[in-house]
């Protein structure tokens, strides 16, 4: 009895799957390492504030065509990190000191109230982890590993708020330490302000344990606001002496 055969395949074959083309992947994979490249100059200062972000340059430096740069750059903007000008094109976003102290202000609000929440539903693990990022986070500081520093940071942060259960407001908390990422480093760097912060977390983390919400929120707020303030004041030092500089340099 002959074997029916449908489009060139015989009756009962049992078909594989064929795989997805690599190429997306692939390009996927560029484009999430082009991200990954210029965020992190732009948080270590190799792109300073006001920069302009020739396409073209930097797909030169990091040996990629174009689109997976301009992705990248769209996908910076969202972040805070670049903004488009009509006669400049892509250039570092740059923020003025009121809206840093006002970054802080947002930030001293919804963290006190996360931390009011999660403390109550906090289970022994789940400080356990966030201790475990703070040991990280203070070799990092003894190491000098700049790019942790922020990420640790929020991953400290953000291990604390897991339990209040919050992933609207987790999700606008996250893009206000984007936003203030490089000017957390600038600050730890600049200010030698890494010793104090990792006291602080400490504190807050002691707090946490004892289940003293109110404790861990009024030291999370002196956390929040004292860096905001020691950082606007290390900024506005740092710009004046720019601005100071700037007519030198002209002539």
């Amino acid at each position: 009895m002959a074997t029916e055969v449908f489009n060139g395949v015989p009756a009962g074959t049992k078909m594989t799957p064929r795989s997805s083309p690599s190429v997306p992947i692939q390009r996927q994979t560029v484009a999430s390492m082009t991200v990954e490249a210029l965020r992190e100059r732009i948080l270590r200062g190799d792109y300073p504030e006001g920069e302009p972000l020739r396409q073209d340059a930097l797909a030169d430096d990091l040996g990629v065509s174009r689109i997976p740069v301009r992705e990248a750059l769209r996908q910076l903007e969202a972040e805070g990190l670049v903004t488009f000008s009509p006669h400049r094109g892509a250039v570092v976003s740059s923020l003025s000191l009121d809206e840093i102290a006002e970054l802080f202000e947002l930030r001293t609000e919804i963290e006190c109230d996360l931390i009011a929440r999660a403390i109550p539903r906090m289970t022994k693990e789940q400080l356990d982890r966030a201790t475990e990022v703070l040991d990280e986070f203070e070799s990092a500081l003894r190491a000098g590993e700049s790019a942790r520093w922020g990420p640790l940071n929020w991953h400290f942060h953000a291990a604390l708020y897991a339990p209040a259960n919050r992933n609207v407001t987790m999700g606008v908390l996250q893009k206000l330490h984007h936003h203030s990422d490089r000017y957390f480093r600038m600050q730890l760097s600049l200010a030698h302000g890494g010793a104090k912060a990792n006291e602080e977390h400490r504190a807050i983390a002691t707090a946490v344990a004892m289940k003293d919400v109110a404790k861990a929120a009024q030291l999370m707020r002196e956390h929040i606001t004292g860096a905001g303030q020691s950082l606007c004041a290390l900024l506005q030092e740092q710009r004046r002496n720019s601005a100071a500089a700037a007519p030198s340099v002209a002539r």
